[in-house]
């Protein structure tokens, strides 16, 4: 299994659950994050005085797939997700050793 850590724009949200619904994806955890990448965040102005900004909000998508159905997934949320532009975002693939439904005590994918 693979854990899809992901990290995107705000706006782009609904696009990637959307999109992740359509190919099957039943659950996901969302968190809204702050942080930094390349662009170091920027520069506003705000009653008169110049203030940076440079913890930008962020929306941090974590999914658990089989292994055989990672690559759509990740080709799902990179085309969902992406605007083109600085700041999209990036997708961590993490390995998931074991995952355990606590309800059923259900093991394995069919934990998923």
């Amino acid at each position: 299994m693979k854990k899809l850590q992901v990290i995107i724009k705000p706006f782009k949200l609904e696009e990637v659950k959307e999109a992740l619904s359509k190919v099957g994806v039943e659950g996901m955890t969302l968190t809204e994050v702050r942080g930094f990448g390349r662009q170091k965040g920027h520069t506003e102005l705000y009653r008169g005085a110049e203030y940076v900004v440079d913890l930008l909000p962020k929306i941090q998508v974590e999914v658990v797939v089989p292994d055989g159905r990672a690559p759509l997934v990740i080709e799902t949320i990179v085309k969902a997700a992406s605007t083109g532009r600085i700041g999209d975002g990036k997708l961590f693939v993490i390995d998931v050793a074991e995952a355990v439904r606590i309800r059923t005590g259900e093991r394995g994918e069919a934990a998923l």
